[in-house]
């Protein structure tokens, strides 16, 4: 009995020692408990850092977004403001060309009377021209006919003055 209580003692203590073995192993094997939670409060904390950085990038992202939305309705406001000035600037200009072609038409107008003024002007110089001729024939002619009429008058007087002498000689 004996014998069998050393070799069941030896057996177990082989056993024990196999298993001390393998727990030393795994000890070995194992991180000691103070790195574990200074890892474990490290990880805790990366964690933390992780969430407010998340929190903070979705933040910025809606603020991106926000002032994106801004800058597109400012640039929409923008380019509305745009094509209305474009349109009134349109709408100036084809103002600006009808009255530019009613001018045009006017002055072509006005240019035609014009040139119609002159061939009048002309017809007239040459009329007057006639006239002045006519004027000149006809001063001559007065004059003629004045010379002539002093003439007549002398003769006339004279005759009268004879008959004067006459008509009382005759008379008596």
């Amino acid at each position: 009995q004996l014998l069998e209580a050393k070799a069941s003692l030896s057996l177990a203590q082989t056993q024990h020692a196999l298993q001390l073995q393998q727990a030393k192993a795994q000890m070995n094997n194992m991180v000691p408990k103070e790195l574990f939670e200074q890892l474990q409060a490290s990880l805790r904390e990366e964690q933390c850092k992780a969430q407010q950085l998340q929190e903070n990038l979705h933040q910025q992202t809606e603020q991106t977004c926000r002032q994106l939305v801004r800058t597109q309705e400012q640039h929409q406001r923008l380019l509305r403001a745009a094509v209305e000035q474009a349109e009134g600037l349109e709408h100036d200009l084809r103002s600006t060309e009808a009255v530019l072609a009613e001018r045009t038409a006017q002055l072509e107008d006005a240019q035609a009377q014009l040139s119609r003024n002159k061939l009048l002007i002309e017809d007239l110089r040459e009329e007057n021209r006639a006239f002045a001729t006519a004027l000149q024939a006809a001063e001559l002619k007065q004059k003629s006919t004045e010379e002539k009429n002093q003439l007549l008058e002398e003769q006339a007087s004279a005759l009268k003055q004879l008959i004067g002498k006459i008509t009382p000689a005759s008379l008596s």
